[in-house]
């Protein structure tokens, strides 16, 4: 059974929601129609409370306990799967899922962040946060899907790569920038989807790719609020600051040219009605996956190029002619 772990300013609409859930459980006719109206509501009041929401207030949506993790979206979207494991080279990390499965009829590899619902499956998982052997296993998968000519599809949730002593000395800084690489070269379709947070080279290290697509409420930055509210300001109580000026959710993101597509999220966010959520990002990822595989390798390479040169550029007004 799920907590609820509701956020304070989702009570407006939490009665709404159960009640709705209950009708579902119900499906009969008159059940159905009181569902569609009180939909309707939820929609009306979820439109209302999002639109005055902060940085920071999107970011623990992004976070939220409930929300849909990677395998969720695996055995929702995805036939078949079959996970692989290892690097072979140290260990497996189970802070990455990695392996095989059908997509509409056709093999693709998939690869993403697993943080783990119960205490003791997010302490397993390290919460997410991958050490340098994760990394190599998702290139493992990649590699294979280039040999057997295979699209990928990456799924980024992390709060960042584990920055502990161990995953220091196997090399974190070194396995992440080799995936950078080695991604940026690939030749096969390659998509990745934030789902929750996208947190810094934790989530770059499996990010590299044609087309990134975000859910709504999710975020994609260099560094957390958290962190960034630490270094700049060296106080805690200033993450709401650092939100704001990180610029980090995905209508943010999609304002800079870095996500490609926003991919809408039901009423209540992905953790209120996980089957429309999972519906949305599987009609997005086929629709671009068919884009993508439409073009030659080269031109993807390019495009793919193209799309990471052009990430940070900026102009700088002219000073020319002031005192």
């Amino acid at each position: 059974m799920v907590k609820k772990n509701n956020l304070p300013f989702e009570e407006p609409i939490v009665e709404i929601r159960e009640e709705i859930k209950k009708l579902q459980r119900r499906n009969d006719e008159e059940a159905r129609k009181k569902e569609a109206e009180l939909m309707e509501k939820l929609k009306e009041e979820w439109e209302k409370l999002t639109s005055s929401l902060s940085r920071w207030q999107k970011t623990l949506l992004a976070r939220h306990p409930n929300r849909p993790y990677t395998l969720d979206y695996i055995y929702s979207i995805f036939d078949d799967f079959v996970e692989l494991h290892g690097d072979r080279r140290f260990a497996d990390d189970p802070a990455i899922v990695a392996g095989f499965g059908f997509y509409h009829g056709e093999s693709v590899g998939v690869v993403g962040h697993q943080k783990g619902r119960t205490t003791q499956e997010r302490i397993r998982r390290n919460f997410g946060q991958a050490n340098p052997e994760g990394y190599r296993k998702a290139l493992r998968i990649m590699r294979l899907a280039e040999k057997f000519s295979r699209p990928v599809i990456t799924i980024i949730d992390t709060p960042g790569a584990y920055p502990g002593i161990g995953s220091e000395e196997r090399g974190q800084a070194e396995a992440i920038a080799y995936n950078l690489r080695e991604m940026a070269a690939l030749k096969i379709p390659i998509i990745s989807v934030v789902i929750g947070e996208g947190g810094s080279g934790g989530a770059l290290g499996i990010g590299v790719s044609d087309r990134i697509l975000m859910l709504q409420f999710s975020t994609y930055s260099v560094i957390s609020p958290e962190g960034c509210a630490a270094i700049l300001w060296r106080n805690q109580g200033a993450v709401e600051e650092a939100a704001e000026n990180l610029k980090l959710t995905a209508k943010d993101l999609y304002k800079f040219g870095i996500a490609d597509e926003i991919i809408p999220e039901p009423p209540g966010g992905a953790h209120s009605f996980p089957e429309i959520a999972y519906k949305n990002v599987d009609e997005a990822l086929l629709r671009n996956l068919k884009e993508i595989e439409k073009m030659d390798p080269e031109e993807r390479l390019r495009k793919r190029y193209e799309k990471f040169r052009k990430m940070g550029v900026f102009s700088e007004e002219s000073k020319k002619g002031r005192s």
